[in-house]
């Protein structure tokens, strides 16, 4: 119980490792590149499918930052990564040295930057957002357009970075979909007069509860799905947005004007992790998250012995998973120390 352990990462994955960890006996350093543990989870307001406050999730992962035996580096970034004949050494962007003898990466995921897709308008029209800073309006309890007024007609891209070939990203998010339905019913309720609208290309919502979400939000908010792909948005002289889809059910082309388009940007891997895999000689996948070195029964494990995975550094998860992913995780670390030492 003497070993030590370094999380690269303080999200979700990264807490819930290092507590595991520590509840076991062993002595964990956690280091985060941000100021603050948390990750995503501090930008989110509600959680879907049960719409849960997201501080309920993250009041708990902080508990688990309090127990003994867990020291936690913010704004710390890791700049060389060596393994040793009993471990590894890792140097930190401040000139430190942190000796370890096992590694779990939880470096999480990057938001897929929406300025890349330019016929949508994001950073060129004012009233294009994305899902994280309609996230913010919930939180900050005001849903409005630029010039301060309430959007009476609000539209949901999904699949914005992901499934998309031209961004370079062919696999799917797998959280886009039911994040959009999440938000649409909460403008709806916030805004009970307004009109939504999804864009989508096919509805995945492959999670519990969440066909359920989906249907309430057809039969109990009347929010409008519309199968297809948005080709392009333009702003008129008055500041609205005027969107081109083909309804492909309808078989037909459609121009919709609106006061608010929202893209639901999809999961990259995090720069940090890229940095991570470069420094270490570690594995990617197709879909550029790190590779388990196998993904039915060791998909916590890399091709590195000693180092581990825990959570959406290897592929988009949601809170739920992410969490079980973590204490496998930690079970993988336990036992590979053990043996170790045995």
């Amino acid at each position: 119980m003497d070993k030590h352990i370094v999380v690269i990462g303080g999200g979700p994955a990264g807490i819930e490792v290092a507590g595991q960890l520590s509840e076991t006996g062993f002595s964990v350093s956690v280091v985060e590149k941000e100021n603050r543990t948390g990750g995503h989870l501090n930008d989110w307001y509600k959680l879907f499918p049960d719409r849960r406050n997201s501080s309920e999730v993250l009041d708990y992962l902080e508990k688990k930052l309090m127990l003994k035996k867990i020291s936690i580096h913010t704004g710390t970034y890791i700049e060389e990564f060596k393994k040793t004949k009993n471990g590894f050494s890792l140097l930190t962007h401040d000139g430190k040295e942190i000796k370890c003898d096992a590694v779990v990466l939880a470096t999480g995921f990057d938001l897929f930057k929406c300025e890349r897709k330019e016929e949508y308008g994001y950073g060129i029209y004012d009233n294009v957002i994305t899902s994280a800073d309609l996230e913010g309006m919930f939180r900050n309890g005001k849903i409005r357009r630029s010039d301060g007024k309430e959007p009476k007609t609000i539209g949901f891209v999904h699949c914005v970075g992901s499934r998309d070939e031209k961004a370079g990203n062919i696999y799917c998010s797998k959280l886009c979909c039911v994040t959009a339905v999440k938000q649409a019913i909460e403008v709806r309720e916030e805004l009970p007069q307004s009109k939504v609208f999804c864009f989508y290309m096919d509805m995945r919502m492959g999670g519990a509860h969440y066909e359920e979400l989906y249907r309430e939000a057809q039969e109990k908010w009347n929010i409008n799905f519309i199968r297809g792909k948005v080709s392009e948005a333009s702003e008129k002289i008055d500041g609205r947005l005027v969107v081109k889809v083909e309804d492909t059910l309808a078989g037909r082309p459609l121009k919709i004007e609106l006061d608010m388009l929202v893209l639901m940007a999809g999961m990259e891997m995090s720069e940090g992790g890229s940095k991570i895999a470069g420094l270490a000689g570690l594995v990617r996948g197709e879909n550029k998250f790190f590779a388990p070195s196998d993904h039915h029964y060791a998909n916590n494990r890399s091709n590195l012995k000693g180092v581990f995975y825990a959570g959406t550094c290897t592929a988009p998860m949601n809170i739920t998973e992410t969490i079980s992913h973590a204490r496998a995780a930690a079970t993988e670390v336990i036992n590979y120390l053990r043996i170790r030492t045995s």
